[in-house]
């Protein structure tokens, strides 16, 4: 078309008018260029839209060109495997269906990346240069694969992450087992260039620099967070006195006494907690004799006086004046004492030779729940080993009703080693079934020891040869997909799957084909995640 001649578009049709009309539509708006006679008018808007962009672009400048970035950095790890570099293609492909839960006897390949990402991180690659885009941006999406992700993604997935400010996460984050985290230094450029972060950078950096600084001197570290202590906000000095958990020692009491007296709540409470990890401080005196005012015993049963009031002393030291809703004030108050009271003080103060024997006397006066209770997160705060046993108990006693101020049994198996743990909750699979221990299952090693594996796949069968409401279960499946041994897949999963199926009149209506879907599925997922492991294996 000769734009110069009779039938080109007008040239006076401003820009934005243009716009509009393609936006509204020219059926609505009609065609501000004008169209010819027997035009079409979409076609008159696109005419005069083309002439419009050749105008544009003809008086536009050129653009000075913008400095190249920096080489990326080498990655010495090996490659992946062939084979394995198709699998991350495949599962990175499959994240858009993520939170898309189908009912289907395919595996879920969307739940089997964050493993896979651990699996290739202990064999020691690095992720192929075309997928670390892909990586990142399903690590931004999901924070949960973020610290395996990272270390995965490397030095150049660092070094690509200074180019979209959408993947800024990963600067502020530290990938575990990079050189600074494993070696105790701070960072390549030192502990200078981390005082330059602290002095100048964001938050997150600043935490990160702290971090650092901490981990390679704790003295220094306290040293620079006591320097600007006074300016920062409240919930910035929360963040960073966590920092000190890194080589906390006695050393760091006089700065945690004095953030005792600290404005926020959080600080102090923080602070508290803290202190109470220091054998031997201050505070842990002080909760020590307030709690031996407070149990005693008496002709062989503990008897209970908690405080009739909450002090400005005990308020200073981490004790919330005002219990939760629905909870007593002195029970809270006597909870916050007991938690913060080394377990090591009970046995002589009771008279008894150890945790097992303190948690078996008789409490007076109904105060037993709340005791034990604190004891309870006593023992997980302190990693008391002994005292989690003792008040775990048999994994063949009656659970807990929920919500009920007693053991926390989740809680305390966490401080078991892995193999006792497993076992506990192997046993209390058998004994109880899957209804009351999903969060016992959930803290287990993965994967999952034999006993664990085979307890719940037997009770997962007993339910639904009893008839039970399979969707119920949903969840339990979801974690034996992931977390059961594949090694186990054809001499657990398969028999489950292709036994034993009830009647259909024995199960809710469309029952018998989630169970069959369900097992089949588990065992499809078990099988592919032993191929997955074999392709990293190379």
């Amino acid at each position: 078309m000769n734009a110069s001649g009779p039938e080109a578009p007008p040239t006076d049709v401003p820009w934005d008018d243009l716009v509009t009309a393609a936006l509204i539509g020219t059926g609505r708006r009609g065609t501000p260029a004008g169209p010819r006679p027997g035009q079409d008018p979409a076609l008159a808007l696109l005419d005069a839209a083309a002439l419009h962009t050749v105008r544009r672009r003809a008086a536009a400048l050129p653009v000075a060109a913008g400095r190249r970035p920096e080489p990326a950095p080498p990655d010495p790890r090996p490659p992946l495997p062939e084979a394995a570099r198709r699998r991350l293609a495949l599962l990175l492909g499959e994240r858009g269906g993520a939170g898309e839960r189908r009912r289907t006897a395919a595996p879920d390949l969307v739940e089997l990346l964050p493993q896979w990402l651990t699996a290739a991180n202990a064999h020691g690659y690095r992720p192929p240069d075309v997928l670390l885009p892909g990586l990142l941006d399903a690590a931004r999406a999901r924070t949960d694969l973020r610290p395996e992700a990272l270390a995965f993604a490397g030095p150049r997935g660092r070094w690509l992450a200074r180019l979209n400010p959408q993947w800024a996460y990963v600067l502020r984050s530290r990938p575990p087992g990079s050189a600074a985290a494993s070696s105790g230094t701070p960072d390549a450029d030192g502990l200078d260039g981390s005082r330059r972060v602290w002095r100048e950078g964001l938050f997150a950096d600043r935490l990160a620099a702290l971090t650092a600084v901490r981990r390679h001197d704790p003295a220094a570290g306290r040293e620079l967070l006591a320097g600007t202590w006074t300016t920062e906000r409240a919930e910035d000095r929360q963040a960073f006195l966590g920092a000190l958990r890194d080589g906390l020692s006695p050393d760091d009491e006089p700065f945690l006494e004095a953030a005792l007296s600290d404005r926020g709540r959080s600080v102090r409470a923080l602070a508290a907690e803290l202190l109470g990890g220091l054998p031997g401080s201050a505070l842990t005196a002080r909760m020590t004799a307030r709690a031996r005012t407070c149990v005693a015993l008496d002709q062989g049963v503990v008897v209970v006086e908690a405080p009739h009031e909450c002090d400005d002393g005990m308020r200073r030291d981490g004790i919330t004046a005002k219990p939760p809703s629905g909870r007593g004030a002195r029970s809270w108050w006597l909870s916050g004492i007991v938690e913060a009271t080394p377990l090591s003080v009970w046995p002589a103060r009771l008279g008894v030779s150890g945790a097992a024997e303190a948690v078996a006397l008789p409490v007076a006066d109904g105060w037993r729940p709340d005791l034990h209770a604190a004891w309870c997160r006593a023992a997980v705060r302190q990693r008391d080993a002994a005292w989690a046993r003792a008040l775990l108990g048999p994994a063949t006693a009656p659970p807990a009703p929920e919500g009920s101020p007693g053991r926390d049994p989740a809680r305390l198996l966490t401080v078991l080693p892995a193999a006792e743990r497993a076992d506990w909750v192997a046993r209390f699979v058998a004994a109880h079934g899957l209804s009351d221990a999903f969060r016992l299952i959930g803290v287990c090693a993965v994967p999952w020891a034999e006993p664990l594996g085979r307890a719940v796949v037997d009770a997962l069968e007993t339910a639904r040869d009893a008839g039970g409401y399979p969707w119920s279960f949903s969840g339990v499946m979801g974690l034996a997909e992931r977390c059961l041994d594949p090694d186990q897949a054809d001499r657990l999963a398969v028999p489950a799957g292709t036994g034993g199926v009830p009647r259909e009149d024995a199960v809710p209506p469309g029952a018998t084909g989630y169970w069959a879907e369900a097992f089949q599925r588990l065992a499809g997922t078990l099988r592919l995640r032993a191929v997955m492991r074999a392709e990293l294996a190379g």
